[in-house]
């Protein structure tokens, strides 16, 4: 007679998995804000708009889903797990940011081929983290195991962020004007995007390890490419409180995958065209090694990675030196990139200085 099937004996462990869902609750509560209107056994997570002092006039919902990419490939190599779940945070709140809105609550879904429980704690203590940088409450999320689907020690991880910000009070683009000022805010590195051309240029190309020390950079390959992406919340949920400081903005954009060439120009209006000069400011070293261990083209740098610039901000040309110092005092390090002209919408990327 045969052995009886089981779920276990199918590949889910069902005590593991009750063991790993034991140690979330508390990596999720420590985010909660006053808002979060707590569900014991709930089937879904709960927060509520109004309340906390907060009231609107007519209030529009910001979402944002994005995941962390081939970025998940480096953090397996290095078995280091805690920092990937701030990228996943960061990549979904930096977007909803661009509409000026409010960071309000996040999601997680997670995806392992076995139980791992302190795989699972590991990964979503660095949404947690996130989370709290964020001023985001983690309300939820989805812990899937699917053996047939991704085999042991790999995993797969998504996420979602919702906000809000007021109809008359969203950053759209749409007021930019020739004239506007262009800020660049640094990037923490290579943030979350092209992390597939990185692990081609450090791993099958050089043959360098995580483990192996890059002097130039003073950090080993690990550290330099699990550095976390950079979460803006906190600077401008400062900047745009203000609402003289808000109507100055007049577009951000985050920028990802497409880089400088591709993400500015999202948000500008027919018309307009960007001018962002390389001579304002200094490129990282990090990707300075990254182009030399692969023999990287410089319009292929360009267009894939950051270049050190993580947000752009367009102003009103005469409010940026109040935005500015305001960035500064918010511990961000902002930089003038350029400006905005008249001309077919696009970006020009200038090896001399813009006058």
């Amino acid at each position: 007679m045969s052995e009886p099937l089981t779920y276990k004996s199918s590949g889910v462990d069902l005590d593991l998995y009750q063991e790993a869902m034991g140690r979330l609750p508390s990596l999720a509560q420590r985010t909660f804000t006053p808002r979060v209107q707590q569900l014991t056994g709930g089937f879904a997570g709960l927060f509520r708009l109004f309340g906390d002092g907060k009231k609107y006039t007519d209030p529009v919902l910001v979402s944002g889903t994005d995941g962390v990419g081939t970025k998940l490939k480096i953090a397996h190599m290095s078995k280091k797990y805690t920092t990937i779940g701030i990228d996943l945070v960061a990549m979904c709140v930096n977007d909803c940011l661009c509409l000026g809105a409010e960071p309000l609550f996040f999601l997680d879904y997670l995806a392992l081929g076995k139980d791992d429980p302190d795989l699972i704690a590991s990964l979503v203590a660095g949404i947690s983290d996130g989370c709290v940088e964020a001023g985001s409450a983690l309300i939820g999320g989805e812990t899937a195991i699917m053996p047939d689907v991704y085999p042991n020690g790999e995993f797969d991880l998504a996420g979602f962020c919702v906000g809000v910000v007021e109809r008359d009070k969203m950053i759209t683009g749409s007021r930019i004007q020739p004239g506007d000022v262009v800020i660049g805010l640094p990037s923490s590195g290579v943030h979350s995007n092209g992390y597939s051309l990185v692990r081609n240029i450090v791993f099958k190309h050089a043959k360098l390890t995580v483990n192996d020390y890059v002097e130039n950079l003073n950090a080993t390959v690990e550290d330099v490419l699990l550095e976390p992406t950079k979460i803006y919340a906190r600077a401008l949920g400062e900047l745009l409180s203000d609402d003289e400081r808000r109507w100055s903005v007049t577009g951000i954009a985050h920028i990802t995958g497409g880089g400088l060439i591709e993400n500015p120009p999202r948000i500008l209006p027919e018309g307009c065209r960007m001018e962002i000069s390389k001579k304002a400011w200094q490129v990282p070293d990090l990707f300075d090694w990254l182009q030399a261990l692969g023999n990287v083209p410089e319009d292929e740098m360009w267009r894939v990675f950051n270049m050190g610039i993580g947000l752009v901000l367009t102003v009103k040309e005469s409010s940026a030196d109040t935005v500015i110092e305001n960035l500064k005092n918010s511990g961000e390090s902002p930089m003038v990139l350029g400006r905005v002209i008249s001309g077919d919408k696009g970006i020009d990327l200038l090896s001399t200085s813009i006058r």
